[in-house]
């Protein structure tokens, strides 16, 4: 997921240089969206992870 969002970051800055300003708009915004929910699930991952190892001692 992570891969896909910075595909869609470089996409964007190429469409921004090459004027096309609405695809570059609309790919910033697709690469911020997938960005964010790789981070939440990074989040609950690690959160999870550290209250699975808590109970095993």
């Amino acid at each position: 997921m992570l891969r896909a969002a910075i595909a869609f970051f470089i996409l964007a800055i190429v469409a921004f240089v090459l004027g096309a300003t609405g695809v570059a708009g609309l790919s910033m915004e697709i690469g911020r969206i997938l960005l964010i929910v790789f981070l939440v699930l990074a989040i609950i991952s690690f959160f999870m992870n550290m209250i699975g190892k808590h109970g095993h001692r």
